[in-house]
């Protein structure tokens, strides 16, 4: 029997198996950009849980939405019908492109991965996947054999599925790849995230569209981080110009609630029949009223204007500060180059009062701010950004 503990810290590490190197921070409560911990520390928050916060921390129409579905009906499945599950899709359904009518509501982006290459198999009649090094799409077993990278695999090789990789944002690799007749998808993070905030240039995804459209391949644009209007668009590939055949969603779908979606275009949806696709908490009505509430405020706020200007505003203030090398990204999705190794300065950045990312890339910092953040909370970011990194004034603009 595990001793009792009173920290928190001490309690969680004795009793839960480890995921992430956790930094000694209990938070306890959050509100727009700010969490405080146990000890009454104020954080501003430029990382949002994994790029989960889009509306900030406790965002009060979907904690009144919450509250509301809550005392009328906390959960039944998908088995029966459901007023506002059907009102989560039609919300989620007319803000995606034409053609991607029918949603399949989940739990986690990685189980969204996981439908989206089940889907994309059963309806070529085809078993292999094509994906991008660098990529990250999930950690259960479909959707990580789509990941890239050895530390990933290693334990859980003999059981994965075969992948072919390729360089992001070189077509002549993927159509090299797309002429074995047996591939079913191709999959991307049109911005890869954990690689350092990376894009490709936009003739990239229009040819990969067309290689797709001819070799009957199933086009699967993984949005789990970029989707519900973080970049300054609602998804990805309206910025330049592609609707994929399949889209997935989460994070931000539920500002802080777990939901997973993807969204299936016309062909593939009218052949999908009962009982090929299932989920128990999938589409609950918690998770619903929350995603509503999250798309509705997108929406009637203007947020995803409001991400494209806090781009312009953070970029700027951070390009001017020696030591920053680059600022890349869109929206409220930035990935911030340094001229060092960029853990121990987000180290030093939360000892500032401020959470941010770090990468897989070592010079990387990444930021996921609110789509809410105002420009008080940017400068403040600034100042202690500059602070942090010491090396005296500001460049010029």
């Amino acid at each position: 029997m595990t001793e009792t503990l009173t920290d928190p810290m001490a309690l969680e590490d004795a009793v839960t198996l480890p995921t992430y190197a956790k930094p000694p921070v209990a938070l306890v409560r959050g509100d727009g950009t700010r969490v405080w911990d146990v000890d009454g520390a104020e954080y501003l928050d430029f990382y949002g849980g994994h790029c989960v916060a889009l509306l900030g921390h406790c965002p009060p129409r979907v904690v009144e939405a919450i509250r509301r579905q809550a005392g009328e009906l906390l959960f039944y499945s998908n088995a029966v019908y459901s007023p506002v599950r059907a009102d989560a899709a039609q919300a989620l359904v007319e803000l995606a492109p034409d053609g991607l009518g029918r949603v399949f509501w989940c739990n986690s982006g990685t189980e969204a991965n996981e439908a989206a290459l089940k889907l994309a198999r059963a309806f070529t009649g085809r078993s292999r996947v094509v994906a991008f090094g660098d990529g990250f799409h999930g950690r259960t077993l479909g959707a990580l054999a789509a990941t890239h990278g050895d530390s990933y695999h290693a334990p859980y090789r003999a059981v994965l599925p075969e992948t072919a990789w390729v360089p992001f944002g070189w077509e002549g690799a993927v159509e090299q790849a797309l002429a074995d007749e047996d591939v079913a998808a191709l999959i991307l993070e049109p911005m890869q995230s954990m690689a350092g905030v990376t894009e490709a240039r936009p003739a990239f995804y229009r040819a990969i569209r067309e290689l797709c459209d001819q070799t009957g391949t199933v086009l699967i644009f993984d949005e789990v981080q970029t989707g519900v209007g973080r970049t300054g668009a609602f998804l990805y590939g309206d910025h330049v110009g592609v609707t994929p055949d399949l889209v997935t969603l989460a994070k931000s779908l539920g500002a802080g609630v777990p939901v997973g979606a993807v969204l299936v275009n016309d062909a593939i949806a009218a052949t999908v029949k009962p009982g090929d696709q299932g989920t128990t908490f999938g589409g609950g009505m918690l998770a619903m009223a929350a995603a509503k509430a999250t798309l509705r405020q997108l929406t009637d706020d203007g947020l995803m204007a409001r991400a494209a200007e806090l781009f312009d505003r953070i970029s700027d203030g951070l390009g001017r500060i020696e030591g920053v090398v680059e600022v890349r990204g869109r929206g409220c999705l930035i990935g911030v180059a340094l001229d060092r190794e960029a853990r121990p300065v987000a180290g030093a950045l939360r000892q500032a009062g401020v959470i941010v990312g770090t990468s897989g890339r070592a010079d990387t910092l990444r930021l996921m701010p609110p789509l809410t953040t105002t420009d008080e909370d940017v400068d403040e970011l600034i100042r202690r950004f500059a602070a942090v990194l010491g090396r005296g004034p500001m460049r010029d603009p």
